[in-house]
């Protein structure tokens, strides 16, 4: 169903005053009373109950924004991570390379704790990029991200005069509602740790230990720790005894409370007219990626090749071919692009306007056609759909295992050391038929505890993930199917491409430009204005209930068309490129923070509610501090006025007073909810253009 236009438009440009009720809750079935442990497939007491305000799930740094602004508005937070470092991106999934956008990177205009990470990194280095890296401003080891971000809740926690609960090696495993059903009351959680006589922690990738961490049951791997999560204090006189916040890489908790969500590609519509489905394709997410880090040798190494790589070889490629590029050309262009450490001088030979490498020069690797892992299709994909979960048993009591296919993390995990090999060893390349893959063996797979990854196989401690679930809002004014940010908000595409106008059907189209309209927007709409007509906007949508910043290309890294990925000769999965491009300065609006059907649950992660092709921009470092940011003091301005965050916005677009005051708050405590000069009358933003 495609939104109506003119009954939005008309309130919003012409001012209309419209009084809207409480928009009421998706239908759901609640449980007749408090969950038992029984009923949570608990095979025992929980060996700990844990108090808190704040339960975040999820130490990437969304969760670790939310810790940051809560203990500083002096709550008590309970923080779980499935690893053992914070920082999700920038350590424990090891891309630490700062995804930026130009101008915003020039005004320095982030929220207040992402710019006191940046002066963290620069102050520990002495520079902002010891890398000296091509694609960022900033690049950096992951352990020192982990060590920053862990020193500056520390600090917050004393200023504030908050408490931080860290429970490190800790997963989400059951979750217990209200009676209505309406408000989460206790979460349990396993934590584990090395067993008598086993090897530490990230001794085993993921792919090994992952069914094992998530299961009650003790192993020789692992001891178990049954964690009961429950609200600190009563609150007698308010709606709400404390707050959980999905911070997940994949978005297992909104899998857990079986909120409604999205997954993959959405269907062509007028609100995301560049996708290249028909009906969704939830199997169909963004490649996954285990980073590694290499260091550039003055001798070969000796590595041996493993019996897997030749698997995997067809799939890797330089990608882009480049006029006048020897073959080492090749290899130093893919090292420096994200370079974590630099040895040597400024004043050298360079390429792509940085340091050639040097012996002894360490660095990270996430390249789209090597160690992204892109799976497809209904019998590969990583993460599973809510049919699949179902079928695997894990909605079951004591049956969720985190929501992954297991064999697909392993694939993942021998891909990335097979490109690691490649870029050594190999003499193909998959995409350039042209091109002379020359060998570099005086390279080292930097690996052990000691080493940038922390782990000791050398791979990151858990992947990159640039796509999870993603929650469908509340039905709301002008969103009757739920709300959600959409591509046609932000992106900076063309639509006067004859693409649009052959691919869309001619009531999807005109709707289609009824949507992007600017200045002539409700003379567009009452008079039916032909799309040829309508000026189009030049900026991006203008949300009432922004609480901060997103700013970042629409940048896909789609899935491969066949299963296995690495299949020799296999592509793209035609069309997903479509929607790839710059975007315009975005915001967070509080709506795509808020699930369906539960009260106290808050989304601060890449799992907001929003379209495949917009969450590809809305996934990077600053967006998940500046979302995260919001959680936090949202949650804390929740508790202190007895509100609850949906009756902050379930009156738009009339005025919501309490709304007003919650965004100024955010605005005073230093985290940006709208760019410099953001206005329906500023639609000249060249200078924003990201690429």
């Amino acid at each position: 169903m495609i939104r109506r236009a003119p009954r939005r438009w008309m309130s919003l440009v012409m001012g209309i005053a419209i009084a809207l009720s409480s928009v009421p809750l998706a239908p759901h079935i609640a449980p007749a009373q408090e969950t038992s442990n029984a009923e949570l497939g608990l095979p025992r007491d929980p060996d700990r109950t844990v108090e808190c305000d704040v339960l975040i799930i999820g130490g990437g740094l969304a969760g670790t924004a939310t810790a940051y602004e809560s203990l500083k508005a002096g709550r008590t937070v309970c923080l779980t991570e499935m690893t053992d470092w914070v920082g999700g991106q920038i350590s424990s999934q090891g891309t630490t390379a700062l995804d930026e956008s130009r101008r915003q990177r020039q005004l320095l205009f982030y929220a207040a704790g992402y710019l006191k990470l940046r002066d963290r990194v620069a102050q520990r280095y002495g520079e902002q990029n010891p890398g000296r890296c091509w694609v960022s401003a900033s690049c950096f080891m992951p352990e020192d991200a982990h060590d920053i971000l862990f020193g500056m809740l520390t600090e917050a926690a004393r200023e504030g005069r908050g408490e931080l609960k860290w429970f490190p090696s800790t997963v989400p495993k059951a979750i217990a509602t209200s009676p209505d059903g309406r408000q989460i009351t206790r979460v349990i959680s396993l934590r584990h740790r090395p067993a008598p006589g086993a090897p530490p922690l990230n001794t085993e990738p993921l792919s090994q230990t992952i069914e094992d961490a998530y299961r009650y049951e003790d192993s020789d791997r692992f001891q178990k720790t049954i964690l009961e999560f429950v609200p600190r204090a009563q609150h007698a006189d308010g709606p709400a005894d404390w707050y959980v916040v999905e911070a997940t890489e994949t978005g297992e908790v909104i899998a857990l409370a079986d909120v409604p969500y999205r997954l993959g590609l959405d269907p062509q519509s007028a609100l995301n007219p560049s996708s290249p489905v028909r009906t969704a394709d939830p199997y169909c997410t963004q490649g996954f990626t285990y980073t590694f880090a290499m260091e550039k040798t003055r001798r070969p190494s000796g590595e041996e090749i493993p019996e897997f790589y030749w698997i995997y070889q067809p799939y890797f490629s330089y990608e882009r071919a480049r006029d006048g590029f020897r073959p080492l050309d090749y290899y130093d262009f893919v090292f420096t692009y994200r370079r974590l450490l630099s040895t040597g001088p400024r004043r050298t030979e360079t390429i792509a306007g940085v340091p050639r490498p040097r012996p002894g020069d360490i660095s990270m690797q996430n390249w789209t056609w090597g160690n992204d892992y892109r799976p497809g299709t209904a019998v590969d994909n990583l993460i599973y759909t809510h049919e699949q979960l179902v079928t695997e048993g894990q909605l079951e009591p004591g049956g969720w295992l985190g929501g992954l296919r297991t064999e697909t993390l392993r694939r993942g995990e021998e891909n990335a050391l097979a490109y690691y090999y490649w870029l050594a060893f190999g003499s193909t390349d998959s995409q350039l038929d042209d091109a002379v893959k020359e060998p570099f063996p005086n390279s080292r797979l930097l690996t052990g505890f000691d080493a940038p990854m922390g782990t000791a196989h050398g791979l990151s401690k858990h992947p990159y993930m640039r796509e999870g679930r993603r929650i469908i809002g509340r039905p709301s004014f002008g969103y009757d199917e739920g709300f959600a940010i959409n591509e046609i908000d932000f992106t900076w595409v063309d639509f006067n491409d004859p693409f649009y106008r052959e691919n869309l059907t001619p009531e999807m189209y005109r709707a289609l430009w009824q949507e992007v309209a600017g200045v002539n927007a409700v003379d567009a709409i009452m008079n039916r204005l032909e799309p040829s007509e309508i000026d189009r906007r030049t900026r991006s949508r203008i949300y009432p209930d922004s609480v901060g910043i997103a700013q970042y290309a629409i940048d896909f890294h789609p899935c491969m068309t066949e299963a296995p990925p690495e299949a020799p000769g296999n592509i793209e999965r035609p069309g997903v490129r479509q929607a790839h491009g710059p975007a315009y300065p975005a915001q967070i609006p509080l709506r795509a923070m808020i699930p369906q059907r539960i009260d106290n649950l808050l989304v601060a992660s890449k799992s907001i509610a929003a379209s495949t092709i917009a969450a590809a921009a809305y996934r990077v470092h600053s967006f998940e501090w500046s979302v995260g940011a919001a959680a936090g003091i949202t949650i804390d301005f929740a508790l202190r006025n007895g509100v609850m965050p949906y009756e902050l916005v379930d009156n738009l677009p009339s005025q919501e007073p309490q709304l007003e005051a919650l965004r100024r708050e955010i605005e005073q405590k230093g985290n940006p909810t709208k760019f410099p000069d953001t206005s329906i009358f500023n639609e000249n933003w060249d200078d924003w253009r990201p690429w």
